[in-house]
């Protein structure tokens, strides 16, 4: 009705398209979401895609909450974040990782999400450019083009276990290089970076004089070994970001609950765009994610390990299945994604995806969604329950027609 009144009142058209943002006018929508639209509107779809763990909360971060909110701790936090919740991510990243980080050296952000956006915008200016795995996660070159970066591949392949070499980085620098992101564990691959890899990579960092964003949202999810944290490493720790949260390892993705960690001069700076944008995060998530790293600490961790033991039962599974069907697959070392090439059915990833969605009721992401180098590839979650697993095997093996 109203819009009939603003016509009749003699309103001109307005070209909404003009005044949107160029950057966001032509950026393309996640390429995740695309399948997953579909999928909503079906019936007994198998879903290969949800990147979340299928647990729940432990009981004492919960409860945590529950208190919070019964006490009436529903005003903002400071800027920062929750003192104590500070002085325990410190804390737990000195515990688990080895890294040293004083408590004034982080900000607790509304998920890593937030902290990959704060640090992009802090550390990029007009023009520059940033070095992006590929593939990598869907959100890094958004986010870069939205810093006013611009986003520059560096192809890793399944031949070298989808890591980042010096020669690849090298090849890569152009001369407004200014920030690398490394984003290991990787989504979608699962590949992780050793201490010894991880050195290898360093000079051609400190070399090109390059600032790193370094993604560990994954760091507790390993398989075989631990998570090397990559400030751990000689020469690189004034030149790292880590962002990490609570969201994978503690099984919180709807807390949006995160935090970044770097040299004090740096979060002084994110520090100053977090205040203008969103001023804290969530106040009883905060008392929830305090539970998760101080009085619960040994009880949420034993739960850490009864997921990390449940994801690599499925992580073998897969693997072992996908390989049986004659795709070609890397085996993860980290994160819960299997990432198989589909090439050898003579398709790529978008249409194996589509055909497999519409024919038999599987959801996956096609792996176009996370750069050119994953057009044959799809990527699998295993963040499931394993009767889905098995039912969804069995419908891929239908598709493909493997015996």
């Amino acid at each position: 009705m109203r819009t009939r009144r603003l016509q009749k009142a003699g309103s001109t058209a307005v070209n909404y398209q003009d005044k949107i943002n160029p950057v966001v006018r032509d950026m393309k929508p996640s390429g995740i979401r695309k399948y997953f639209d579909v999928a909503s509107t079906m019936a007994d779809v198998v879903s290969l895609g949800v990147g979340e763990p299928d647990f729940v909360t432990p009981w004492g971060v919960r409860n945590a909450a529950v208190r919070s909110l019964q006490r009436g701790y529903t005003q903002y936090t400071s800027n920062r974040g929750l003192p104590a919740l500070c002085h325990e991510i410190a804390g737990y990243l000195d515990c688990r990782f080895g890294l040293k980080y004083d408590e004034k050296d982080i900000i607790v952000t509304v998920g890593a999400s937030e902290g990959i956006d704060l640090a992009l915008r802090t550390l990029v200016r007009p023009g520059d450019d940033v070095l992006i795995p590929d593939p990598c996660y869907v959100s890094y070159a958004p986010c870069v083009q939205l810093a006013g970066g611009r986003p520059v591949p560096v192809p890793c392949s399944i031949e070298n276990e989808f890591k980042l070499t010096p020669e690849a980085i090298r090849a890569a620098v152009t001369d407004r290089s200014r920030v690398i992101i490394f984003p290991f564990p990787n989504n979608p691959t699962g590949a992780v970076m050793t201490k010894d890899e991880l050195e290898a990579v360093a000079p051609a960092v400190i070399e090109n004089d390059l600032m790193i964003i370094s993604d560990e949202i994954y760091g507790e999810l390993t398989y075989g070994a631990r998570h090397c944290a990559t400030g751990t490493v000689k020469g690189l720790y004034e030149r790292t970001v880590t962002i990490s949260g609570f969201s994978k390892a503690f099984a919180m993705t709807g807390w949006r609950l995160g935090f970044v960690a770097a040299p004090q001069e740096l979060t002084a700076g994110m520090l100053k765009i977090h205040q203008y944008t969103l001023l804290c995060a969530p106040t009883m998530s905060q008392y929830a994610g305090l539970a998760a790293l101080e009085s619960g600490r040994q009880e949420n961790y034993a739960t850490v390990a009864d997921m990390r033991e449940k994801y690599d039962l499925r992580r073998r599974y897969l693997v072992s299945e996908f390989r049986s069907m004659g795709l070609d697959t890397f085996e993860p070392k980290g994160a819960f994604y299997v990432f198989p090439s589909v090439a050898s059915t003579g398709m790529n990833g978008d249409e194996f995806a589509e055909k497999l969605l519409y024919g038999e009721k599987v959801a996956v992401v096609p792996g176009s969604a996370f750069g050119p180098r994953g057009e044959n590839f799809i990527r699998c979650s295993y963040a499931t329950a394993m009767k889905s697993l098995e039912l969804a095997v069995a419908r891929i093996r239908r598709f493909i027609g493997a015996s």
